[in-house]
This record gives C-alpha cells, structure tokens and sequence, in this order.
C-alpha cells in the first residue's frame, strides 16, 4: 500500500511550445508507461457511496513539469545515465493513429535526432529532481 511520505516521485515533463490538447495528450500517454511499467504504483478500484465502482488509480501524485526542447533531450540523457526507466513521447508520435506506429515513429529515428515532447519517469525523489533540472512545474 502507497502511503505518504513517498520515497519516490513520478513526474511528467512536456515541452513548453505545444498546444494545450497536446500537452494533455502527451501527459495521459507518458502516464500511461509508468503505470504500465510499475503496477505496485496502482491502488485499489474506488467505489463510491451507493457501491458504483471505478477504475483503480496511481497510488500517489504525478507532478507534471513543462520544459523547453533543450531541457527535455539533457533530461532524457541525465535518466539514461542514472538508469531510471522513463517513457518518451515524441513530436512524430502526433502524426500515428496506434501503437505499433508510434513504437515504428520512435524506433525509426536515432537517439540524438529524437524530437521529444515529453517524458515521464518515476525513481527516487532526489534523482528525478536531478534529471528534471531546468523543468519549471506547469501553471
């Protein structure tokens, strides 16, 4: 069971020239992954007072960052070098209709070249606050 104070931050960081709708977008996909990737981080299904039940949610808080491209390309890189697992969403991705695609959109291009528009990842909380240097929290 996930109770605070949590030892471990999940955080989401967009880039800070896109359009609200992707934004929005990049960040439902982005936590997505984490989900995915750490199903100990999801609670239990809800249930309200009449016994209508709902899906279960992440345990803890998702704090969502905004970044210029510059930051979110040193961010990915500072992961990768503390080897924290993040997910990555990228400019292509707005042009693909499903899954297979985007992983084709993100396969098809090397690491440098990657047009990131966002990225998530969960760790330590000091070490996400490292790999996130730069990223201002979103209005």
């Amino acid at each position: 069971m996930l109770t605070p104070p949590f030892d471990t931050k999940i955080a989401v960081a967009v880039r800070d020239d896109l359009l609200t709708w992707q934004r929005l977008n990049v960040t439902a996909f982005l936590t997505s992954g984490i989900a995915a990737a750490s199903p100990r981080l999801v609670g239990s299904p809800y249930a309200d007072a009449d016994g209508t039940s709902y899906l279960p949610l992440l345990g803890m808080p998702v704090l969502v960052f905004e970044a210029s491209a510059q930051v979110l390309s040193a961010a990915r890189e500072r992961a990768v070098r503390r080897e924290i697992p993040l997910a990555v969403y990228t400019a292509d991705m707005f042009r693909t209709g499903y899954d297979e695609a985007n992983r084709a959109a993100v396969a098809a291009v090397a690491t440098a070249d990657l047009d990131l528009v966002g990225i998530a990842l969960h760790g330590p909380r000091n070490a996400v606050d490292k790999v996130l240097k730069g990223a201002a929290l979103h209005p």
